[in-house]
């Protein structure tokens, strides 16, 4: 989960590379297309994406079958706030493409909730392995 976290924060730097390429001009524009910042963040947000859906239902399956049930809390909610953040931010590429600032900004929002509350995620998580080491 924080190496998914980590991975997270680099798909915002790249996203921010992405909004200053488009805004700069000349010479510097030259230089910042030369980084292909606009496919590496293409492929990490599609990586991020398809790990996050299956992190989200390995963790409520494994929970499931080691408890015959799944703990409703604050961490499953937001887990499954996150899966549906992602998804709806990654549905938004098509009209981003075609140029819809409405898409890019709110790509931008959804993509800086989730990434908050995916930073709480993983202490959640941390947590929560810490009582299941305990138990044992």
């Amino acid at each position: 989960m924080w190496a998914l976290l980590l991975m997270s924060i680099y798909a915002a730097y790249l996203g921010l590379q992405v909004q200053r390429t488009r805004n700069a001009q000349g010479e510097q524009k030259k230089e910042l297309v030369k980084g292909r910042y606009n496919v590496r963040h293409y492929q990490i947000g599609s990586i991020l994406l398809a790990l996050m859906v299956i992190g989200s239902v390995g963790g409520m399956a494994v929970t499931y079958i080691n408890n015959g049930k799944l703990f409703v809390g604050p961490h499953l909610l937001a887990g499954l706030g996150m899966t549906s953040l992602i998804a709806l931010s990654a549905s938004l590429s098509p009209y981003m493409q075609k140029g819809a600032n409405w898409a890019r900004a709110t790509h931008i929002l959804l993509n800086f909730v989730l990434l908050g509350l995916f930073a709480w995620q993983a202490i959640t998580g941390v947590q929560i392995v810490q009582r299941i080491i305990s138990n044992a």
